[in-house]
């Protein structure tokens, strides 16, 4: 490889909205199941895991930090694989780093394994699995696995007559920057830095909705928000959900918001991805709930 090649990859660019274009064309060129590869995910969580990318050879890398470990992303694009692989390790041999490739789905290691057979192992990491759902299945809620589910929606239109539901819109973006803001209050959001990390990328993907091409939801009960959701299309047949908060002390206001976007957004979509549950138990337990139809695996990729 030459020296000029390996250069290139000392200009990785932080992502940054202005980068929505590039990163969607090489996105655009393949069907994924995890979440992470998707725009709004990597533009809005740029300045949380500090992530960058770089085009060479017309092939899409994306760099980030987890703690004071740097990773890849899978390369992406019409360019060659293995100059790709042997790029990267370049670099991490010049920046004297560690080779490693996170977000990596069971397709991606059959291609690498077919390329560089045996040279590459795959760790499946069970807290970063995402969880897929049919959008039929949480629509219609029917059958006894969703019993409790409907209890709680009956419970709630029993007790709110004057719900509504509408899509965000320029209209109602302040008050869903609002709603977004108390609930971080009332959840304590203050004393987590995980949680305050995500409120702030909830409120910016709420304020670059149109520029992201994010869809998003609220139910209001009179003129008070007490939901919202919001997402956007991860392929042709599947839409990821990014954001989904909902005032505790409403019963039925969490799964009333997750039927009523899919009802009114999502009849183009066989599938909603609910992302991963960060290993915490009670999250893990609310998306097992929701039976999903099969899991989006992802893993650590490093050399033997």
């Amino acid at each position: 490889m030459k020296n000029n090649e390996v250069q290139i990859v000392e200009k990785f660019k932080k992502i940054t909205l202005e980068d929505r274009d590039i990163i969607s064309k090489y996105l655009s060129l393949n069907k994924y199941s995890a979440c992470d590869y998707s725009v709004g995910n990597l533009v809005l969580w740029s300045p949380v895991y500090n992530t960058h990318f770089a085009v060479v050879n017309d092939m899409l890398f994306i760099r980030f930090m987890r703690g004071e470990d740097a990773y890849f992303s899978f390369p992406l694009g019409n360019g060659d694989l293995k100059q790709a692989f042997e790029w990267m390790l370049a670099y991490c041999e010049e920046q004297n780093i560690k080779f490693q490739m996170n977000i990596v789905e069971p397709d991606m290691f059959e291609a690498v394994e077919r390329i560089f057979p045996g040279e590459y192992e795959i760790t499946y990491i069970r807290d970063s699995a995402d969880y897929v759902y049919s959008t039929q299945d949480l629509k219609n809620l029917s059958g006894k696995k969703y019993h409790s589910k409907k209890n709680h929606i009956n419970k709630f239109l029993s007790t709110n007559n004057d719900w509504t539901y509408e899509p965000i819109s320029d209209e109602n973006t302040p008050k869903c920057i609002e709603m977004v803001k108390e609930w971080c209050i009332q959840n304590g959001c203050g004393e987590d830095e995980a949680k305050l990390a995500e409120i702030c990328v909830a409120i910016n993907g709420i304020k670059n909705r149109k520029e992201l091409n994010l869809t998003g939801g609220i139910i209001r009960i009179a003129d008070r928000i007490i939901a919202m959701t919001m997402g956007e299309r991860l392929c042709d047949d599947t839409f990821v959900i990014h954001f989904e908060k909902a005032f505790s002390d409403v019963d039925g206001a969490y799964p009333m918001i997750n039927q009523q976007f899919i009802i009114h957004e999502l009849a183009d979509y066989t599938y909603v991805n609910r992302e991963e549950d960060m290993g915490l138990e009670g999250l893990r337990r609310a998306k097992e709930s929701y039976k999903p139809v099969f899991m989006a695996e992802k893993g650590i990729l490093t050399k033997k």
